[in-house]
């Protein structure tokens, strides 16, 4: 079988849309989590009542960083696949990094978000993986301005290597 039948973006042609995700709400319980794993207990993200007198928003707000680790569940569920690993003889997908991410707005706590991703390009290597680049959007739901925009780097490893 050709390799490339087996990468989900084997089908996909460059400038295509690879999907939008749902919309998933940005609680405060999920701030304040990711500030506890994190050991980042920054009160404009973690402290409602700094962050509402103090605080250069008036409320609470995510984490850039809480913003950017739902990218995976995001792509998941704009691609309608499940997070959980198909057997080795499938291949499997690693994060390669960013070539370029900038946080352009906050996210409010209570706000829904979505990601947007679009396949930008797609390489094999000399070790037969395929790197892609994707265009990732990051809504916030009734706001004219993005809170992440990035062109993110995945790898397709094929089984066996």
């Amino acid at each position: 079988m050709d390799l490339a039948l087996r990468d989900p973006f084997g089908e996909l042609k460059p400038g295509s849309e690879i999907g939008v995700s749902h919309w998933v709400e940005i609680t405060q319980r999920m701030i304040d989590g990711f500030g506890e794993v994190t050991l980042d207990a920054d009160p404009m993200h973690i402290d409602p009542e700094w962050a509402r007198t103090k605080g250069p928003f008036g409320h609470t707000v995510a984490f850039g960083f809480l913003t950017m680790s739902l990218l995976t569940n995001l792509l998941h569920d704009a691609m309608r696949t499940d997070s959980a690993r198909e057997p080795a003889e499938h291949g499997y997908y690693l994060n390669y990094g960013f070539d370029r991410l900038r946080l352009v707005a906050p996210v409010p706590v209570n706000a829904r978000v979505r990601g947007r991703f679009v396949l930008l390009a797609r390489e094999r290597d000399e070790k037969n993986r395929f790197v892609s680049r994707v265009h990732v959007t990051i809504e916030v739901e009734g706001s004219d301005r993005p809170a992440l925009i990035a062109e993110w780097l995945t790898m397709w490893v094929p089984p066996g290597a």
